[in-house]
């Protein structure tokens, strides 16, 4: 490889002979013969027009002019070592490098926002964009516009490394004061009641307990509002009798700000799994990694308060969910 006339490899063989004032020293440094080490320093002599080192007595000395290049090569030659040959070392402490993530709603409230207030501790100056889910969530990470996708497993690519954060399973929620809330609510009575669904997106994307009753189609359900977000839900049954059903861990904090309560649902939803993506080409990426992990070890200890004990959901009615929400997140039509 050249830069001008010059070979770029006798960079590092005029640095060993800049330190060594040895051409046998400099040659078991390089590990080439010394031959070889005689023939890159007639090279170099012919390129810089000089000597570089001369005989004096039992030992070679440096030129004028090789006295001057000692630093310039050997700076030359750590900046390539430093920018090339060594990763960057990543300090969280020191680092300002921004993370765009993709989120709805729901996973910015039960896991993103509790994991950037702990980072603030540890990295203090790094930033973070959250981007509002839409239709193409994978398009974007094929094109590198954001760092991180945390979504339901059905819209996370094959091509793309992942990892699945955590699961979640579905809670009836209500006014305080709704009378279908003041005791266990019965299978008749959720579907007697009305209820405030999420869809999003121009596609309409359809949350995961939206999709599962819709495929079920065996009693439905009379949907009298539908939300754009999972946290405006909760103020459109506050003041009637409408009921909603929501992800576990955001009824659980629901429930605490809200005058709203929760119970178990009269029958069995699949849990859903939140799973975290990230381009290939990112996957050493230091920094992107160390948040990756944080927010990996963050969900492990992040469990709702209530765990209902887990019912086996017939396999074919959670594929043909899983089948309709890939095609509405792949582009190929509506559930």
């Amino acid at each position: 490889m050249r830069f001008g006339k010059l070979d770029l490899n006798l960079l590092v063989a005029l640095d060993a002979l800049l330190t060594e004032r040895s051409v046998s020293l400099a040659a078991d440094r390089l590990c080439l013969s010394q031959s070889a080490t005689s023939s890159a320093l007639g090279r170099l002599r012919d390129y810089f027009g000089d000597d570089l080192l001369v005989v004096r007595g039992r030992q070679m000395v440096l030129t004028a002019r090789a006295e001057e290049l000692v630093d310039p090569v050997r700076a030359v030659l750590e900046q390539v070592r430093q920018t090339i040959a060594v990763a960057p070392q990543f300090d969280p402490a020191t680092s300002d490098r921004q993370i765009r993530l993709m989120a709805s709603d729901y996973s910015t409230e039960v896991l993103i926002s509790k994991v950037i207030g702990e980072l603030a501790a540890t990295a203090p100056h790094m930033r973070f964009e959250i981007q509002p889910m839409n239709d193409h969530p994978v398009d974007l990470i094929e094109r590198n516009q954001i760092d991180l996708l945390l979504t339901i497993d059905f819209a996370i690519s094959a091509d793309h490394p992942s990892m699945i954060l955590f699961e979640d399973d579905h809670v009836v929620v209500g006014w305080d004061q709704n009378p279908i809330m003041q005791e266990p609510i019965t299978k008749q009575g959720y579907f007697d009641a009305g209820h405030v669904t999420s869809r999003f997106g121009k596609s309409r994307i359809p949350a995961f307990e939206d999709a599962f009753q819709r495929r079920q189609k065996k009693q439905n359900r009379r949907v009298e509002i539908v939300a754009p977000t999972f946290l405006s839900v909760p103020r459109l049954i506050i003041g009637n009798h409408r009921i909603a059903t929501m992800h576990r861990r955001m009824a659980e904090r629901m429930v605490q700000i809200h005058p709203l309560v929760m119970c178990e649902l009269p029958f069995d939803i699949p849990p859903i799994r939140e799973a975290l993506q990230w381009h290939i080409t990112n996957n050493n990426d230091a920094a992107l990694r160390w948040v990756i992990e944080r927010m990996a070890a963050h969900a492990k200890t992040e469990v709702p308060v209530h765990t209902p004990k887990v019912v086996p959901i017939d396999p074919m009615v959670r594929e043909g969910v899983r089948d309709d929400l890939t095609a509405v997140y792949r582009g190929r039509g509506r559930p």
